[in-house]
């Protein structure tokens, strides 16, 4: 049985449990201005009420291109030279990724509330985030995890929580699901528990490509070997929420918004943190250096960064906000859905997603496809 934990919802806003999340942010109310902005950011993060709340008052027209990954994102941008998006929303763990790049610009952050949000997130950008010392690139603007979804009424945990191994068992076999690179890591998570491979593997690779190739070319074989157990992989939220209600899953490797999102809509599903511990990340906003409406994107994080409206659109997309006293916004059914996702200590085991190295991410994409390949 888990240990009672003196964590709480709360407690993850105000410190740094949520993420090896790491300051300041948020700035005066801006006066409604007019114009446009283009935002690029994950495809449930922006509700409709949310979107035209901020439109009647400021006059902005958002014009809102819904992504899936930050691969999506970088590849973009690149293509771009960073032009045609005002915001865009690149996870935190990503920086080693986008400093080379030189593809964002720092934000004015005498323009952004310092009080705002989350200090540990907050750090995040002032600290890792400050390419070349000119300033934060990064605010935090969304956090969640990476867990077990299931449906109620078709499926059970055997034990208290779920395991990521649920989704390679065969008893569920054609009945799960998940994102490629994620299932493969949390595989790895399993296979540790259940001493297949030493403890720390998974978090070892990141040092560098050889214990990398190593460790990901065991875990990798062993998913190929049940890759027929696996109905359906997933790339955004829409394919998670179909999966469980149409597709015939009933149980994935999720985010925790799209499973919470329609528990909250009263369907038979529910979501954990899983037994070897949820995935924690933090997905931000960032200015790409073509951003051209200026005074826009500081109206618009000063809005996001209202507790009133991020604690209700908490209530649509189903994840967390970094903005201090959004919760108390939020319905009871968040709160409630929180208190049940993570039980008993699950969130002093929440497993941050680390910084990942551009070998990484091109070794691990030649790993992904032997694995979708296969």
């Amino acid at each position: 049985m888990a240990r009672k934990s003196t964590l709480t919802r709360r407690g993850v806003m105000k410190g740094a449990a949520a993420a090896a999340l790491a300051a300041p942010l948020y700035s005066k109310r801006a006066l409604a201005t007019s114009g446009e902005i283009n935002i690029m950011m994950w495809s449930d993060y922006l509700p409709a009420d949310f979107l035209s709340a901020f439109e009647s008052e400021t006059g902005i027209k958002v014009n809102y291109t819904g992504i899936g990954s930050n691969e999506e994102i970088i590849n973009k941008m690149k293509a771009t030279s960073g032009q045609g998006f005002d915001i865009i929303s690149p996870s935190a763990n990503r920086v080693l990724v986008w400093e080379p790049l030189e593809l964002l610009q720092p934000f004015d952050m005498t323009r952004i509330r310092p009080d705002a949000v989350n200090p540990a997130m907050a750090r995040i950008g002032t600290d890792s985030w400050n390419f070349g010392g000119k300033g934060a690139c990064w605010i935090p603007h969304i956090w969640g995890t990476e867990g077990i979804a299931y449906r109620i009424d078709l499926w059970i945990p055997s034990g208290d929580l779920p395991s990521y191994g649920d989704i390679w068992a065969e008893e569920n076999a054609g009945k799960t699901m998940g994102r490629a690179h994620s299932m493969i890591l949390g595989a790895g998570l399993y296979l540790e528990r259940i001493g297949e491979i030493a403890p720390g593997s998974m978090w070892s690779a990141y040092n560098d490509e050889e214990t990398m190739r190593k460790v990901w070319g065991q875990v990798t074989d062993w998913c190929i070997e049940r890759k027929g157990r696996v109905k359906l992989l997933w790339n955004d939220a829409d394919t998670q929420k179909n999966g469980l209600l149409n597709d015939g899953v009933i149980v994935g490797q999720t985010w925790d918004g799209p499973p919470l999102a329609l528990k909250s809509a009263g369907e038979p599903v529910t979501y954990q943190a899983p037994m070897e511990g949820a995935l924690a990340w933090v997905d931000g906003m960032a200015i790409p250096i073509g951003a051209k409406n200026i005074d826009e994107i500081y109206a618009f994080i000063e809005f996001s960064y209202r507790p009133e409206q991020a604690g209700h659109a908490i209530d649509s997309h189903g994840y967390n906000s970094p903005v201090l006293g959004a919760d108390q916004y939020a319905g009871d059914v968040y709160k409630t859905n929180f208190a049940e996702a993570y039980p008993g200590d699950a969130l002093a085991n929440l497993k941050p997603w680390p910084a990942e190295p551009g070998w990484y991410v091109d070794t691990r994409t030649e790993f992904v496809n032997k694995f979708t390949s296969a």
